[in-house]
């Protein structure tokens, strides 16, 4: 058996990136594994064993995580994009053309560096880049073309197109991980035809008819998750209209397709409202999802088997994220993004809260591979101020904090959960585990660039404060600068409810009684 691995932590700051080795940290400080190195981005392939770094100069590097050494460099001129494929075999870049004869996406073997496969791509978007996906062993890879997709053979990309699947109108498509078994794609809505979502099996004599297949009307976007395993798709189908007036955000529906022909339909949710987030476990046989109106109730949160059956039911609350423990066992409900950034964490298949707590203002979120701790990070440009990393236990209690003048990405490095032993610490009752009350185990090294600040030390039996408009705020600081709480105890209770007057009101006041010494005056010489 392998030894088990060490965790790291991938931080970048104006200055570049460095990377950090992982808790537990001694002294409650972070060692530096690789001191920073200037980058406009970085990212760690999905295994974890390269890391694409990109440079202000259209230089992408790679380099191997075991020894943290650069191993390949490519310049591409006037690139807008470049991603890694899932083991970190090829990489692949856009660079922005004028013609068609220029094949602007180009597929790098990162070994030697040579150019494997090219081809033109008018534009870029969130739906058709990358341009070449790959299952998580690369064994299989294809592209979405006009009206086709194309497959490849990934470990010899010299043999060209393999095999294809027209499909008339496509315009998304999402290939299974693991294993790159199956294929999904889109077809939008158009002359009254309703939109589409087809399963087809890859191979070359099994592409002419879909396995399976799901229709509807009101749809802007899709989202396409696969579970591991590839037996099932869930299809989460958005419209910018809600034709109910219910939200302004529009409306969403979340259907669930599976390979074996046994579902095709909707999730049955149990509460009216849009879907925040939906997220598969690792292990691919149960999902998790957030719906509901949380502006004008809590939204709710449930996990699914893959036969689509609800097995528990975990309360409402102010959320819209799902973050899946990689060990299976834990998960993470949070509100992040407009909502106030409260945390739930629960071992749901004892059916148990283990604590909440808060992590205001989180951009990013995401457990370590070991299932141990839970990192949030406040980035820029998202947000410009209070930039920083919260690290906690897989209970919710707070074990590391740090704060930045200004953080751009703080990323775990990608290891197989299998590496690691299971949790060795059982999951206390929630009678008995109150998460505010634990101390807070690590403290902001004294290398932080940013002040320390006050933090309280109970967060999670603190009442959230009701809403105050920026101008009441504003009223309440100069009451406070006016009225100290000396001045106010010297006085009666009368006195206490009697304020100064504002000059527009004594200004008022005056002309009042001067027009009524007026009249008075004239009443007397009548």
């Amino acid at each position: 058996m392998d030894s088990v691995p060490s965790l790291e932590i991938l931080v970048r700051a104006p200055e570049g990136f460095s990377l950090w080795h992982g808790p537990p940290f001694n002294n409650g400080q972070p060692s530096v594994k690789l001191q920073k190195v200037s980058c406009t981005n970085a990212k760690f392939s999905e295994d974890g064993s390269r890391l694409m770094v990109i440079k202000s100069d259209s230089t992408v590097s790679i380099y191997d995580c075991s020894s943290s050494k650069e191993i390949r460099s490519i310049t591409v001129p006037n690139m807008g994009a470049a991603t890694m494929s899932p083991c970190g075999t090829y990489i692949q870049t856009f660079q922005k053309s004028s013609t068609p004869q220029e094949k602007n996406v180009i597929l790098w073997k990162t070994e030697s560096g040579a150019p494997v496969y090219q081809h033109f791509q008018k534009n870029m978007t969130k739906t058709t880049w990358p341009s070449v996906r790959f299952s998580s062993d690369e064994a299989i890879a294809c592209r979405m073309a006009t009206n086709e997709i194309h497959f490849f053979d990934a470990r010899d990309f010299s043999k060209g197109i393999i095999y294809r699947a027209r499909i008339p109108g496509i315009a998304a498509v999402e290939l299974s991980k693991a294993p790159g078994s199956h294929v999904a794609a889109y077809v939008p809505e158009t002359k009254g035809i309703p939109a589409s979502i087809q399963i087809f099996a890859c191979g070359e004599n099994s592409m002419s008819q879909p396995i399976a297949r799901r229709s509807f009307f009101r749809c802007s976007t899709v989202q396409l998750s696969w579970n591991c395993g590839s037996t099932g798709l869930l299809v989460l189908v958005q419209a910018d209209v809600d034709k109910t007036n219910q939200s302004y955000y529009g409306e969403s529906k979340l259907n669930y397709l599976t390979t074996n022909g046994m579902h095709e339909g909707l999730v049955p949710l149990s509460k009216e409202g849009p879907v925040h987030d939906v997220q598969w476990s690792y292990s691919g046989s149960e999902f998790a999802v957030v719906y509901g109106f949380y502006k004008f109730m809590p939204a709710k949160a449930t996990v699914f088997d893959k036969k689509c059956n609800p097995l528990v039911e975990l309360g409402t609350g102010p959320y819209n994220t799902i973050r899946w423990n990689p060990k299976g066992k834990f998960l993470c409900l949070a509100g992040f993004g407009n909502l106030p950034g409260d945390m739930a964490f629960w071992d749901y298949k004892e059916k148990k809260q283990l604590g909440t707590t808060r992590a205001e203002c989180s951009v990013t979120s995401e457990w370590s591979p070991d299932g141990r701790y839970f990192m949030t990070a406040t980035t820029a440009p998202r947000l410009q101020i209070d930039n920083g990393i919260k690290i906690f236990h897989h209970n919710g209690s707070l074990y590391f904090k740090m704060m930045f003048d200004k953080l751009y990405q703080a990323d775990w490095k990608p290891e197989s959960p299998d590496r690691f032993g299971e949790i060795a610490e059982l999951a206390k009752s929630v009678d008995t585990l109150k998460v505010g009350e634990t101390k807070q185990q690590g403290q902001e090294p004294k290398s932080s660039p940013a002040p320390n600040k006050a933090s309280s030390a109970n967060p999670s039996t603190q009442k959230p404060a009701a809403y105050r408009p920026p101008h009441a705020k504003a009223a309440a600081a100069i009451q406070a600068e006016h009225y100290s709480e000396e001045a106010l105890q010297s006085k009666s209770p009368a006195q206490k409810v009697k304020r100064e007057m504002s000059k527009n009101a004594a200004r008022n006041k005056k002309k009042r009684e001067k027009q009524r010494e007026k009249k008075a005056a004239a009443n007397n010489g009548e």
